[in-house]
């Protein structure tokens, strides 16, 4: 979860807040971010039951405008943009040439020739350069992280809670569609997708208005038991939720096919960066397939540990672990990695080399959790 100390550390415009929280602040993706405040275990479980709150403004946002808007985004990015109506997101990836992912982000369409693009904090810069690097018309592309920070609500009482600060009607905002409205007077683009599992809804606005905000809905929230929450939590509520995180389940090396993203991919829509060889992808088939599992015992998969799969000279190494850690809600270990298709059949014993010791597990569909509805 953290970067190296030698990377330039920049701070959001709540570093005070969470200090004053009492947060325990990691380096991550080239930001110095609260990992946890009141405790990891402690936020998961506040998610899930009640809602927490995220600064999230590490994030970074790319805007492409222009006549040429829709057709930049089409050739960078997998899934099809030209669906979208306005006020709607979709998931999608950013492409390399090789069908790989240079990064995973969210496309809002604001409008017909404007589109912001949410990606990770530690590719802005380089997906920034990535997309300026396409040959393309009638188009203007904005850096634009400096201009946006971010809260995620997240949780089954998050809308009540933000509903009392804004007269945006929160309920009219499907999944994986935003409205524009003032929460608490601020001007924002309010979301409804999420990366916990959770109904939840993302807040874009000036960063001027971060603390006030974050005290807002803290104070909102008090009653309802809101929770500020850090990366700790956030990291095992995706896990739980089965969600990629790119550097683990997905980088430039990975395909959506082997990711289990196919449903992002959608080469009908015509030629795109990487659709060449993603089609002969899926064609030959792939070589490896990310699968979920559940440890058998009370020890943990750590990321790194190589995953064997049964053969018939014994067990060999197959794998590696790409993300693995304790599933609070779930009351179990878990973990994902990547094996190969024939071993990846749901209820398949594997083992986890933990310590040079052949660790039972088995596979499990994926997600592990899905929130009642």
């Amino acid at each position: 979860m953290t970067t190296p100390a030698s990377v330039a550390t920049r701070k959001t415009a709540l570093n005070a807040r969470h200090r004053s929280l009492g947060a325990r602040m990691v380096p991550f993706g080239g930001w110095e971010m609260p990992l946890e405040y009141s405790g990891i275990l402690a936020e998961h479980e506040a998610v899930r039951l009640r809602a927490g709150l995220f600064d999230v403004s590490h994030m970074g946002e790319i805007e492409i405008r222009g006549g040429g808007a829709l057709a930049l985004v089409q050739w960078v990015t997998c899934n099809d943009a030209g669906k979208l109506a306005e006020g709607q997101a979709q998931y999608s990836g950013l492409m390399t040439a090789r069908g790989t992912f240079a990064d995973d982000l969210l496309v809002h369409k604001i409008s017909d020739t404007r589109y912001l693009l949410c990606v990770n904090a530690a590719n802005q810069d380089a997906d920034f350069e990535h997309i300026l690097a396409q040959e393309s018309a009638d188009v203007e592309i904005e850096n634009a992280g400096g201009r946006y920070a971010q809260l995620a609500i997240q949780g089954p009482r998050a809308r009540d809670i933000l509903q009392r600060l804004t007269p945006a009607p929160l309920d009219a905002i499907r999944s994986y569609h935003f409205t524009f409205g003032q929460v608490s007077g601020a001007d924002c683009l309010i979301a409804r997708t999420g990366y916990t599992g959770e109904d939840g809804f993302e807040i874009y606005f000036e960063p001027q208005f971060s603390e006030m905000l974050w005290d807002r809905l803290l104070d909102a929230g008090q009653a309802a038991g809101l929770v500020p929450c850090g990366l700790g939590a956030r990291n095992t509520l995706r896990l739980e939720a089965g969600l990629c995180l790119y550097g683990h389940e997905i980088d430039d090396t990975t395909t959506p096919w082997e990711a289990g993203l196919g449903w992002i991919c959608k080469l009908e829509k015509g030629r795109f960066l990487g659709s060449d060889a993603l089609a002969q992808q899926r064609e030959a088939g792939v070589a490896r397939k990310l699968i979920g599992f559940e440890m058998l015992d009370r020890r943990i998969a750590r990321d790194g540990y190589p995953i064997l799969i049964p053969g018939p000279q014994g067990r060999r190494e197959a794998g590696r672990v790409t993300s693995g850690g304790p599933a609070p809600f779930l009351k179990k270990n878990i973990g994902m990695g990547y094996v190969p298709p024939e071993s990846s059949a749901a209820a398949t014993e594997i083992a986890i080399s933990i310590r040079g010791e052949a660790v039972p597990a088995r596979i499990v569909a994926l997600p592990f959790y899905k929130r009642p509805h």
